[in-house]
């Protein structure tokens, strides 16, 4: 593959947070029994006119002002025409020579810490089509249309990404501007967020791009790493074998892990764009650009740099936190009232494996802030060991809501009594003379190894409940002692 450049371009589809649909009343809410939320306006009935959705265009605006681009003062709906069972219309309301977001550009930061500017060619803001399912209808399709009309903005890069890792870092990337600025939720798994992603390969060192394919409707940041990875091997064989690439459309299934041709590729001549004739022109005032500038929260590279100070965070602390809002939400409920970088390395960790494992999002947490931070409280004043700590820990994911309780029921109380823990550590030097001799025979610095034997027994001899710390110096205490 070193003979080999990638050229990769996104296509991701942004599912606007609006209560009700980008031309009609119907409600968005995801889950609704199927084709219970789509009215005359979204099927296009007769003596139906489209009405534009205020909050739809003022997100749309508010996406572009957040990557400082070009915003459209003046944006044309056109139609956009096809057929397919799941668009009732005939045809798509959507944006082209005039969308609403013009050019920009998002920084995306790689694993090796470097960086790197994707540049955006535009946004515009479109309609939803509805929902075609396949299973339960015995060999036929069902037509769901409860998303027909939704509102989207679909945001186009320039073919600037050269690697799987890039393209993912730049749908990360987004996916934290659109939910920081709160104009989608960024449930991928409901279809909040869907990309589409361009992909060829050229010789390395070639200025001419080579033909691309569009692998379609990937909701998952894994999904999409796989799905790339795959259509570049794929080129590369087809190409080194002396074959060529066809220009088309096609799907992935991340269950399968197997990609298949859907349709050649189609070009935009292809869908008979022509304005639309219900909607007039959408005209924006200085007035409205800077209410919404001002109404911006702060922007995930803002909340990161800012977590960072704030905290004495780590940039890759930080930055695992800050670019998810909901995230940097519950680490600063959870630093109120305990150690910063402790709440860190919690959430990172063992909070975030389990919620990956139950895919969940940090929202839905069994663990309310304040219980963690309550845990956490124990680990800093020695009531717990980091071990007793996971203990609380899954007793709180399942359900149990007060920490102490938890302590005092489980007796889980780390002791950390002096005198106590030195009566317990002579107990196990006078049981263990043998294993006290070895240690002492041996050349000091090879003796650090055999330490752990002793504070095995001693850990077992306390039921686990010794602090690991206060031992490990008392033990070193005696044994010194001992030897002299």
């Amino acid at each position: 593959m070193s003979n080999w450049e990638t050229v990769i371009g996104l296509e991701v589809h942004v599912q606007l947070a609006t209560h009700s649909k980008i031309f009609s009343a119907s409600s968005t809410a995801f889950g609704a029994e199927a084709n219970s939320q789509a009215n005359a306006i979204d099927l296009a009935m007769p003596g139906t006119l489209p009405v534009l959705n205020r909050a739809a265009v003022e997100y749309a605006v508010m996406f572009g002002l957040a990557i400082d681009a070009e915003i459209g003062m003046t944006s044309v709906f056109e139609r956009k025409n096809y057929f397919y069972p799941d668009l009732p219309k005939g045809y798509q309301t959507t944006q082209l020579d005039k969308p609403i977001v013009g050019p920009g550009r998002v920084e995306i930061e790689l694993a090796d810490g470097s960086k790197k500017s994707i540049r955006i060619h535009h946004a515009h803001l479109e309609e939803d089509a509805g929902k075609s399912l396949h299973e339960d209808f015995h060999g036929m399709s069902g037509i769901d249309l409860n998303r027909a009309g939704t509102p989207l903005i679909e945001i186009v890069s320039e073919p600037d990404m050269r690697s799987a890792e890039e393209a993912v870092a730049f749908a990360r990337k987004l996916h934290s501007i659109v939910t920081s600025i709160g104009i989608c939720d960024g449930k991928m798994a409901q279809g909040s967020m869907r990309f589409d992603v361009n992909i060829s390969v050229r010789p390395r060192g070639s200025d001419t791009l080579g033909t691309r394919t569009e692998t379609k409707n990937l909701n998952s940041f894994k999904f999409m790493h796989e799905a790339i990875a795959l259509e570049v091997e794929r080129q590369i064989d087809l190409l080194e074998e002396g074959g060529r690439v066809v220009q088309e459309t096609r799907l992935y299934n991340g269950d399968s892990k197997v990609a298949r041709s859907m349709r050649s590729k189609e070009e935009a001549n292809d869908y008979r764009y022509f304005p639309c004739p219900d909607l007039l022109p959408v005209v924006l005032s200085e007035e409205t650009l800077a209410r919404l500038r001002s109404a911006l929260p702060e922007l995930p590279d803002a909340r990161i740099a800012r977590l960072a100070e704030q905290f004495s965070l780590s940039g890759y602390d930080a930055a695992q936190i800050g670019g998810d809002r909901a995230t940097s939400d519950y680490f600063e409920r959870v630093a109120a009232s305990a150690d910063a970088k402790l709440a860190a390395n919690w959430i990172n960790g063992e909070l975030s494996a389990q919620l990956n494992s139950a895919e969940l999002t940090i929202e839905q947490s069994p663990i309310a802030a304040e219980q963690l931070a309550a845990l956490l409280q124990r680990i800093s004043d020695n009531t717990l060991s980091s071990k007793m700590a996971r203990e609380v820990f899954n007793a709180l994911w399942q359900g149990e809501r007060d920490v102490d309780a938890i302590i005092d029921q489980r007796g889980l109380r780390q002791v950390s009594d002096s005198g106590a823990l030195s009566a317990m550590v002579a107990a196990v030097l006078a049981d263990n003379s043998a294993m006290v001799a070895d240690y002492l025979g041996t050349p000091a610095e090879k003796r650090k190894k055999k330490l752990g034997g002793f504070m095995g027994k001693i850990m077992q001899a306390s039921k686990g409940q010794a602090n690991p710390q206060q031992v490990n110096q008392i033990l070193l205490e005696q044994l010194q002692a001992l030897e002299g």
